[in-house]
Formats: structure tokens, C-alpha cells, sequence
């Protein structure tokens, strides 16, 4: 890491899309972005229109009123509190609306301040950092064909069109005690950043991700990406944000 050296302050652009997709009816994705305090979120529900939408848009919303720290220590608790306080909330939702019935949502953050960066997320949702014309993945999913993965019992490509790809090991609003993955690490000018709901990864090679991501604006990125998706049929609800670091211009 002693190579990454940012001489002059960064900022950070962004643009964000959702689509329902070729198949469901309802979109249960929610997605917010906060340049003004360097936070980006995906949230991806599950439980239909008044289970999954309601948890995905319930996590957005609680982000809405964060304040910026100055500390990051103390900004990343904020957020766990948050989401802490979410699950709590489905929890409640649920057996008071919905007889108990399970919902909930995935959730992937980045948190950027300064010239480090900060992921947050639990569920299948993904944070990818695209660097020198490479494409890294920077989470890994909560699900049952990653634990098989990680075990040896089946191969990443097996995975794709494994009958149990879509069950999830942990989200927000699903037990009464929610666990998030935090991953810490340094920036670098130009690095561009793609946060996504499993309708994106599912419908669109990584090979094509790049592809879209070398467009001329992130606009232009944005909607590559969601129309590739489109393209391939994407059997789920589609939300992808890009964020992209560059040197502010001098005064």
C-alpha cells in the first residue's frame, strides 16, 4: 500500500439507477446516494410489496438522517446502530403486521473519508472496486453457494446455476440478531467503485461490467449496466451505483 500516495483532496461523483427487471412485478430494491457525507447504500428486499420493499426502503430512510462524523471510527458505529436498530424495527413490523412472517433485506454500504474507504453489508448485495482496468470484488456474499464454494464442494461456475443460489445466510430483519461485515482500505485516484443488488451479477458478466464501466461518463456506465442487464433478462429487480474518486480542481 506504500505506493498509493493522494497529493490533493478527492472528490467523489456518483449516479445511481434501479429497474424491476424483466420478470417480478414489484421493485423491492431501494438504493440511496450521499456524496454530501461520502455514503453510498444498496438495499435489496425480500418478503413482496408490503415486506421486502417496506425493509429495503426502511434502511435507506434511517440513513437518510446520519450525521457526519469527524471520526470515522465513530461514523461507521453510527451506521452499525442504524442498522442494528432496523432489524429491530423489521422484527417488530413483521409480527405486528404480518403475523410474523419473514422479511428483510440485504444491504451493501461504502463509506468513504478522507483517503479511506469503508464497506459495510450483509447478504448477497456487492461492493466491486474497478482499478487499472480490473475488476475486484470487495465483498463476499452471505449465502448458501458461497459457503459451499469456500468449502470445495461445488466451483464458482457450478455455483451460477446451482437450484439454492438465491437462499441467503443473513439479512436484515430475518433473526434477532443481525451480524455486518465491515472491510477497511485505502483509495486511490481513479478508482472507481460499483455497488449492486444480485439482479446485476446474476444478468451481467464481470467481463461485460467492464466493459460498461468504460464509458465516457458514469451516467453513460449507469445505464449500460442496467440495460445489459435488461438485455439478458434479468429475472430480478436491478440496482446499481457508481462512484468515482477524482482530484477537486485547484481554486
Amino acid at each position: 500500500m506504500n505506493d498509493i500516495t493522494i497529493r490533493r483532496p478527492l472528490t467523489w461523483i456518483s449516479e445511481g439507477a434501479t429497474d424491476v427487471g424483466t420478470v417480478r412485478p414489484l421493485n423491492e430494491d431501494s438504493f440511496i446516494t450521499q456524496p454530501e457525507i461520502g455514503l453510498w447504500t444498496v438495499a435489496d428486499g425480500m418478503g413482496g410489496h408490503d415486506g421486502g420493499s417496506v425493509a429495503s426502503q426502511m434502511i435507506v430512510d434511517s440513513l437518510k438522517n446520519l450525521t457526519p462524523r469527524d471520526n470515522l471510527d465513530h461514523f461507521v458505529n453510527d451506521i452499525e446502530n442504524i442498522i442494528i436498530e432496523v432489524n429491530e424495527r423489521l422484527l417488530t413490523y413483521s409480527k405486528e403486521n404480518l403475523s410474523g412472517r419473514t422479511i428483510g433485506s440485504t444491504f451493501v454500504s461504502l463509506l468513504i473519508k478522507g483517503n479511506i474507504g469503508v464497506c459495510l453489508w450483509a447478504g448477497d448485495s456487492r461492493l466491486y472496486r474497478y482499478r487499472h482496468n480490473k475488476l475486484t470484488p470487495l465483498t463476499e456474499d452471505h449465502s448458501h453457494v458461497a459457503e459451499l464454494i469456500k468449502q470445495g464442494m461445488i466451483s464458482p461456475k457450478e455455483a451460477e446455476t446451482h437450484p439454492e443460489r438465491n437462499v441467503i445466510t443473513r439479512a436484515v430483519g430475518t433473526s434477532e440478531k443481525i451480524e455486518i461485515d465491515i472491510d477497511v482500505f485505502e483509495l486511490n485516484v481513479g478508482d472507481q467503485f460499483l455497488l449492486c443488488s444480485d439482479g446485476l451479477y446474476n444478468a451481467v458478466s464481470e467481463l461485460d461490467m467492464v466493459s460498461c464501466l468504460n464509458e465516457n461518463s458514469l451516467a453513460m456506465s449507469t445505464e449500460k449496466l442496467i440495460k445489459t442487464a435488461l438485455n439478458n433478462n434479468a429475472s430480478d429487480n436491478v440496482s446499481v451505483i457508481l462512484v468515482k474518486g477524482m482530484y477537486k480542481s485547484a481554486d
